[in-house]
């Protein structure tokens, strides 16, 4: 028994040293927010309010035909929607009645009707907004959120953050289990938005500290973002199912069943409870803000992003209109861009350094703006699978150059403490979903889904050529000396009080140590 638990106790001595545990603790905190956020639905919440109104029109109608006259009744049909007339009639009452009765029948067949196709349907085109509202909440809270998170992680540390975000994001998850109304939906996706800033910006930041090399940091955000497109691949069709087949409240069950999990792991691996903040004082947030080479990777990362939030809310609404198309197309639609996302995010994550940051960035943003100009020329569902392949593909190559960009010019041009800079690059993610859905419903329902597309698609295209200044981003004085040491790569900890090192990670930074 006592070896047992000295094995344990080895095991979890060793964890706190593993990089490698530490990467799968960020992707499962991006992949249950991610399936978190899908799981709540594109579609699903509007589809059961539409159905719903449906149900009350249809309803109401047998209610006015089956008045009952003096000597007859009508009785409604509800598996053809017809009206039969029963009882004795006088012959004078007969015609009177029986024309009253066939126009009734006429208003009730022809309701069914914009329910399968609702081309001119007002309350649907209104749902642009109300949709695009309850989606952009989440983005918009953690917008407001981020900037005191960032200079958070450097005083007290990325480990008492990223643990607060999973508490956080399990009590969301609770209340999306057990909610009923638009305004609970509402308060807990804003919820959400909290545990997600936390999560991301301190699961970002902490893995820059300990993959210290360039390629490998963008191996490793490479995978910790595959956890973000894992958990947006799997969730629409994982909460359908679960919905479908066990009931409503059970997706949100299960996943709060794996927060905990996760929670567990970060309690014996990380640690939470010890404050360890940066041995050294960050760059101010403001003074990041002002360095445009951080202003335009931030910039990519925000409007490539903008554009499949745009399509978010706006594209099933728009396939109701002009498709016909059924309920489960309109998850379905979305698939090819969640797939090419995974696949982006990991293949651009090791090729992105050789090819140059910059040029699969650059590369991204053209391919984001012409495959979002070709979605309104589709007539069907098989004609969206190629440009939504395209902007899913094209946005985890920007995805996936950008995160570690920003690590970079950290190093490269301010001090190596990276709480702020992810925070800047978070801020930048959340504005793409927060004024991509709100925005982009209201100019839906203004000028119309292709003005949109063709909008975003433009703003796309003419931001990609910035991305060329990051090609040779000039680095500060202070670092040139450091830089220009092939024996002295840039390490977070050269920069450290007294060589003290947060997170041991590996041989290698140990023979450093020796030789100093």
């Amino acid at each position: 028994m006592a070896w047992g638990e000295l094995s344990i106790l080895r095991w979890l001595r060793e964890s706190r040293q593993s990089r490698k545990l530490i990467l799968l603790i960020v992707f499962i905190a991006l992949l249950l927010d991610n399936m978190l956020l899908t799981v709540v639905g594109r579609y699903n919440g509007f589809c059961i309010k539409h159905e719903k109104n449906a149900t009350q029109i249809q309803t109401t109608k047998p209610n006015i035909v089956s008045t009952t006259m003096d000597n007859f009744q009508s009785i409604f049909s509800y598996y053809d929607n017809s009206t039969m007339v029963t009882g004795n009639e006088s012959d004078k009452t007969q015609p009177k009645e029986l024309h009253h009765t066939q126009t009734e029948q006429m208003i009730v067949n022809v309701t069914p009707s914009p329910s399968d196709c609702p081309k001119e349907d007002k309350d649907l085109l209104n749902e642009n907004v109300q949709v695009g509202l309850l989606f952009a909440s989440k983005a918009t809270v953690q917008l407001i959120t981020n900037p005191f998170i960032g200079p958070l992680t450097n005083r007290i540390g990325y480990q008492i953050p990223l643990f607060a975000g999973f508490c956080i994001m399990f009590v969301s998850t609770i209340m999306f289990a057990f909610s009923g109304s638009y305004t609970l939906l509402f308060i807990a996706r804003s919820l959400q938005g909290v545990g997600s800033s936390c999560s991301s910006v301190a699961g970002m930041g902490m893995l820059a500290s300990v993959y210290t090399d360039d390629e490998e940091r963008g191996n490793a955000m490479g995978i910790a973002l595959g956890g973000l497109a894992m958990g947006v691949l799997v969730g629409p069709p994982f909460g359908s199912v679960m919905y479908e087949f066990v009931g409503k409240s059970s997706p949100f069950l299960v996943l709060a069943a794996l927060a905990l999990l996760d929670g567990a792991v970060q309690l014996f691996v990380l640690q939470p409870s010890r404050a360890q903040a940066e041995s050294q004082k960050g760059t101010p947030l403001l003074t990041l803000l002002k360095d445009p080479y951080i202003i335009i990777a931030a910039g990519s990362i925000c409007f490539a992003n903008m554009a499949i939030a745009m399509l978010e809310p706006a594209l099933p609404i728009w396939m109701m209109e002009t498709m016909c198309s059924k309920k489960w197309q309109l998850g379905v639609a979305f698939l090819p861009a969640s797939i090419s996302y995974l696949i982006g995010t990991n293949l651009f994550g090791i090729l992105a350094h050789k090819m140059g940051r910059w040029l699969c960035a650059l590369l991204g943003m053209l391919i984001v703006g012409i495959s979002i100009l070709c979605v309104p020329f589709a007539k069907n569902i098989y004609g969206l699978i190629a440009p939504n392949f395209g902007v899913g593909f094209a946005i985890g190559m920007v995805d996936s150059s950008m995160m570690p960009i920003m690590g970079y010019l950290v190093d490269l041009r301010h001090v190596s403490v990276y709480g702020s800079v992810y925070a800047i690059a978070d801020v930048a993610f959340c504005m793409g979903f927060a004024i991509g859905p709100s925005a982009g419903g209201a100019i839906a329902k203004a000028i119309g889904f292709p003005w949109l597309m063709t909008i975003i698609g433009i703003v796309d295209i003419l931001f990609a050529p910035l991305c060329f200044f990051l090609r040779s981003p000039p680095a500060k004085e202070e670092k040139m000396a450091i830089l220009m040491d092939h024996n002295c790569p840039v390490k977070t900890k050269m920069y450290t009080q007294n060589n003290i090192q947060s997170y041991p990670i590996g041989d290698e930074e140990e023979e450093y140590e020796s030789d100093e």
